[in-house]
């Protein structure tokens, strides 16, 4: 889903495409193009691998749930952070990568000057009211050339994206279903997060957001 230079803004609204910085970009509703092929492939990878409340190194429950698709899945409890090629809860391989999640991952970094981005993992979280993810850098894989790609699905969310040190300016930027976020290159490594999700109900994926984070984490 490209848009051209006429398709770039909705009439009189938010551009659809918007920079968030060198490497940075928000793709408004990138993903609604292939939506019923994307949800059909996530629920086919959660009765794979069900959703699950990890552990942080410092032994409490996380308030997302979690799961992995793709060669390798990230994964968290007392021995700390790490990717993985296999579920720790049922000892498989992951599910593999859909080939609407490969697509997707590849065309939205494109989109955003990223050629050829071909992600190995994509972690999928599931936020319910309350639910939130503090302010991070993603530095668990192995190579930071390539770009995060991470896709919103299901009620709105307030992305939290920082700077490069945890106490630089953070901007606030509202999500809705099908938003896409890409960064990469000298925004490789931000800080960003997600503000406590608030009530309400999707009416596809119900009182909750899914998002799809796609690394090259190998």
């Amino acid at each position: 889903m490209h848009a051209s230079s006429g398709e770039l803004f909705d009439t009189g609204a938010e551009p659809r495409e918007r920079s968030l910085g060198e490497g940075a970009a928000l793709l408004r509703s990138f993903a609604l193009a292939h939506e019923r092929e994307i949800l059909d492939a996530l629920d086919g990878v959660i009765r794979a691998a069900p959703l699950r409340h990890m552990l942080t190194p410092g032994g409490l429950r996380m308030s997302v749930a979690m799961s992995n698709c793709g060669a390798l899945g990230w994964i968290s409890d007392r021995r700390g952070y790490r990717y993985a090629a296999r579920d720790p809860e049922s000892g498989k391989p992951w599910p593999q990568l859909p080939a609407a999640f490969a697509r997707l991952a590849h065309d939205a970094a494109s989109q955003a000057g990223f050629a050829d981005f071909a992600p190995d993992a994509c972690l999928i979280n599931r936020y319910e009211a309350g639910a939130k993810l503090s302010l991070h850098q993603d530095r668990d894989e192995k190579d930071f050339s390539q770009p995060i790609v991470s896709v919103s699905l299901g009620l709105p969310a307030m992305f939290l994206f920082g700077g490069l040190r945890r106490n630089d300016r953070v901007s606030r930027i509202p999500l809705a279903h099908g938003d896409v976020v890409v960064w990469g290159g000298a925004s490789r490594m931000r800080y960003h997060g997600v503000a406590p999700l608030k009530d309400g109900t999707h009416p596809r994926l119900g009182a909750c957001r899914v998002n799809l984070t796609f690394r090259k984490a190998g």
